[in-house]
């Protein structure tokens, strides 16, 4: 395998642009959707422009990482390169906790003096005492000020059933995971195999398990995206967590998909190790969530 002690500069590449071309129609597609769900128009072609946006992208990535790892297994990657990929993985995943930051950012808000004020409550509160006099301001709201408009939920989910067997399956995703990788540093491929696979079947079994939830919540306790800001913030927040799940259970995947291949050794294996800091960044997130969100 040849190496290359300088930094190695790829050739030109199509991948950037056909990413550009995915991204612009894919968020032309997603917002021509909401603005028709407002106006009604069911003639419209933005499901099937997001659609082509999904399909460019899902190809950019599987070309883009297909030549990534090509380069990688040649030894055209120096040591710098090496850092350059790490702190690339570093920047994306504090993006992501600024994604999430501002979502909290908002429930904690809603809790803290929204909600408060319009229950009368502080020198903004008596906007809420003449608009709606009879609202008692609590948390989680299940009575809005304008209750025919927006019905709240008839009760919240239970944190000791489903959200706290989630979060066990989580924790114990990430435990298994950081052993698959201490067996890759010990170079110790059957045991990596074993617990790969155990870890994406406790992240398959938390998307099954959260998919539960969801239907019991619309079922049985109207709590939905219009039962007011509390179906708005819970569904944000623990929908956009299972979409980060989703994505890291697929990054996982083909980790495992490229071990049982015999890619990977005990000193060159980034790959799996910013898909291990994602699994775990998407756990932390989820104990946020069960506190904040089920528990307090």
């Amino acid at each position: 395998m040849a190496s290359h002690p300088t930094y190695y500069v790829p050739e030109q590449s199509k991948w950037p642009i056909i990413a550009s071309v995915g991204l612009f129609l894919t968020m032309y597609g997603a917002g021509s959707m909401l603005i028709d769900s407002q106006t009604g128009n069911k003639e419209s072609s933005a499901h099937w422009i997001l659609f082509l946006g999904g399909l460019i992208m899902a190809y950019m990535l599987f070309g883009w990482f297909s030549n990534v790892i090509k380069e990688s297994r040649s030894g055209l990657y120096s040591p710098q390169m090496d850092r350059t990929f790490r702190w690339g993985m570093t920047w994306f995943i504090f993006s992501e906790i600024m994604f999430f930051a501002a979502f909290f950012g908002t429930l904690f808000y809603v809790r803290t003096f929204t909600v408060p004020w319009l229950g009368g409550e502080g020198d903004k509160g008596l906007t809420g005492q003449l608009l709606w006099p009879e609202f008692q301001s609590q948390w989680p709201l299940l009575s809005n000020p304008d209750n025919k408009e927006f019905p709240g939920a008839s009760e919240v989910i239970d944190p000791w059933k489903l959200p706290l067997l989630n979060t066990v399956l989580l924790v114990l995703s990430s435990v298994t995971v950081t052993i698959a990788h201490h067996a890759l540093r010990e170079n110790k491929r059957k045991l990596l195999i074993g617990w790969m696979i155990v870890t994406l079947l406790l992240g398959f079994a938390f998307l099954y398990f959260q998919a539960e939830e969801y239907i019991h919540a619309y079922n049985d306790l109207g709590l939905t995206l219009a039962a007011g800001i509390y179906g708005s913030t819970f569904f944000i927040l623990t929908g956009f967590h299972g979409a980060h799940v989703t994505l890291g259970a697929i990054m996982l995947t083909i980790m495992l998909a490229r071990i049982l291949k015999g890619h990977f050794s005990a000193d060159n294996h980034f790959a799996f190790e910013a898909a291990a800091w994602y699994w775990h960044f998407v756990d932390v997130v989820w104990i946020g969530l069960f506190i904040f969100v089920y528990v307090f």
